[in-house]
């Protein structure tokens, strides 16, 4: 279906857009950056989107878990994602893994070109990075609270460097998730799509005391 990708044509061409079919990326995570990241990935032509998420979707979560309705409560998560991405793009190959981070990776055979980070846990983060390390592929980090957003796209800096601990959850706005979620997508595509992207750079989006939106930068220190 050519038609498909017709504005992306446009935008980079045919070639790139071949390009992007031949890409895995793996989403941990189908909550609320997780659902809002493969929905605005989905229909970009990349050629598979596997999602791993042990839990199951709750009342409280669909307010910010765009791909989920209020009769999907029960459902396994990343089954519920893999489904609708799949619907709204039938060329997209996509699986769900209904187990934790740790596990997967324990038995896992396929290759990813890029990992995004959708979790909500400090621990798993730390697992992700190593795990991208041996692996040697990049991957994108991303965290919410309040009015507040998080995003990195780590390939030589490591996420070490940051203390891990267990947080209280926050509440959290919608809108932001979907916001944080659309900067980790767009820098996951341009990676992909092997677009000028810097990496290593710690973006902290946030609204300052007046209420203006301003994005902070940090460079990380790279190599361990």
């Amino acid at each position: 279906m050519p038609e498909y990708f017709l504005r992306q044509y446009m935008l980079w061409g045919k070639e790139r857009q071949k390009l992007l079919a031949t890409k895995s990326l793996l989403i941990v995570g189908s909550g609320g950056l997780g659902c809002s990241v493969a929905l605005a990935l989905s229909g970009s032509g990349i050629g598979r989107i596997d999602l791993v998420d042990f839990d199951r979707v709750e009342l409280h979560n669909i307010h910010r878990q765009v791909l989920f309705e209020i009769h999907d409560v029960g459902r396994y998560k990343a089954e519920v994602a893999s489904l609708k991405v799949r619907e709204r793009n039938p060329m997209l190959k996509s699986d769900a893994y209904l187990e934790e981070f740790e596990s997967f990776i324990e038995r896992n055979e396929r290759k990813y070109d890029l990992i995004i980070d959708a979790t909500d846990n400090l621990f798993v983060r730390e697992q992700i990075d190593s795990y991208a390390k041996k692996s040697k592929i990049a991957w994108v980090y991303g965290s919410v609270e309040e009015f507040n957003g998080q995003v990195c796209l780590f390939k030589e800096a490591s996420f070490g460097m940051f203390a891990t601990k267990e947080i209280e959850p926050k509440g959290i706005a919608a809108p932001m998730v979907m916001q944080v979620a659309s900067f980790e997508a767009n820098l996951a595509l341009r990676f992909l799509a092997k677009l000028k992207v810097a990496s290593d750079i710690f973006y902290y989006l946030y609204y300052n005391d007046s209420g203006e939106f301003e994005i902070k930068r940090f460079n990380l220190p790279r190599g361990e």
